[in-house]
C-alpha cells in the first residue's frame, strides 16, 4: 500500500485544536474551513504524517484514517454502531477469516466494515433500500472493490426467516432479535454463534428468554464503557467526560443435537 496520497484517498486532517475532517482527494479540489481552504494537490504526492496550512496559516496534520475514524465521519442513514463495541463484537462473535455471516440490520455499514476487515464472508438482510445502498458505498469507499465480493445485501426482512444454511455466525443490529432465535437455530451449524447489538435492557431480557426454551446455550449479556484519562505531567485523573452505555452484546452458542 502507498504511503503518499493520491486522487481518491479518504485523508484526515487534523487542527492544533484536534479537531478532525475527513476528506476525498481530487485534483483541483479544496478543503474550506473558518481558516481558509487548503488544495488537495498540495497533498498529493505528499506522504502520511505531512503538515499542510491553508491560505490563513492553518495547520493541518494530514494523515490516513482508521476505520475508527472514518465510523465516526462517515456518510449515514442509520445511526451506527460506534468503536467501543465494534472490537468487542469481533472477539465476542469470534470473526475470523473466511467466517461465513449472516447480519441483519445493516444500516450504514459500520459493523459490516468491521467483519469485512477481518475476513469474514457476509450476507446482509435489510429493510431499506437507502440503508442497503449506503453501507455498500462506505464498504466501497474504506474498504475497496476487493471486500464487496465478500459482500451481499439483500432486501428481506429476518423476522421473515433465514435463506443461508451452515452458516458461522448470525450477527443483529434489530429491535427484535428474539424473533430470528429460531430461524438461526436452522441456519447456524453447531457450534456457530448468534450475538444482538440492542439499546435496551428489556430487548436483551427477550432475547434471553428466547434462548432458554431453544438449542442455545453459554448466553451472555455485557456492555462495554469506554473512560479515557487525563494526563499531563503530574496531574493525572479520569478525563470529566466519558463514552458509557450505548448498548447491550449478548450472544450464545449453537448446541448439536
Amino acid at each position: 500500500m502507498s504511503r503518499q496520497f493520491a486522487p481518491g484517498d479518504r485523508v484526515l486532517l487534523i487542527d492544533v485544536k484536534k479537531r478532525r475532517y475527513l476528506i476525498t482527494l481530487k485534483e483541483g479540489g479544496e478543503f474550506h474551513s473558518h481558516a481558509g481552504f487548503v488544495p488537495h494537490d498540495s497533498l498529493i504526492g505528499k506522504a502520511e504524517g505531512t503538515t499542510v496550512r491553508s491560505t490563513r496559516n492553518q495547520a493541518y496534520l494530514a494523515v490516513k484514517p482508521t476505520l475508527s475514524d472514518f465510523v465516526l465521519k462517515m456518510p449515514r442513514g442509520a445511526q451506527v454502531i460506534y468503536p467501543k463495541d465494534l472490537g468487542p463484537i469481533l472477539m465476542l462473535a469470534d470473526i475470523f477469516p473466511g467466517a461465513r455471516v449472516l447480519e441483519s440490520g445493516v444500516g450504514s455499514g459500520a459493523l459490516s466494515m468491521a467483519m469485512l476487515r477481518a475476513g469474514a464472508d457476509i450476507v446482509g438482510y435489510e429493510l431499506r433500500e437507502d440503508f442497503a445502498d449506503r453501507a455498500k458505498e462506505n464498504v466501497e469507499s474504506f474498504l475497496g472493490e476487493e471486500a464487496l465480493g465478500r459482500y451481499r445485501v439483500e432486501l428481506r426482512d429476518c423476522y421473515d426467516g433465514i435463506d443461508e444454511t451452515d452458516l458461522d455466525r448470525v450477527v443483529l443490529d434489530l429491535p427484535e432479535p428474539w424473533q430470528v432465535v429460531k430461524h438461526a437455530e436452522k441456519a447456524l451449524h453447531p457450534g456457530g454463534i448468534l450475538l444482538a447489538y440492542t439499546p435496551s435492557i428489556v430487548q436483551a431480557m427477550q432475547l434471553r428468554e428466547a434462548f432458554e426454551t431453544s438449542a442455545f446455550d453459554m448466553p451472555e449479556t455485557m456492555e462495554v464503557l469506554n473512560r479515557t484519562w487525563h494526563i499531563e505531567g503530574n496531574a493525572v485523573r479520569p478525563d470529566h467526560r466519558m463514552v458509557a452505555h450505548t448498548g447491550f452484546l449478548t450472544h450464545a452458542r449453537l448446541l448439536g443435537g
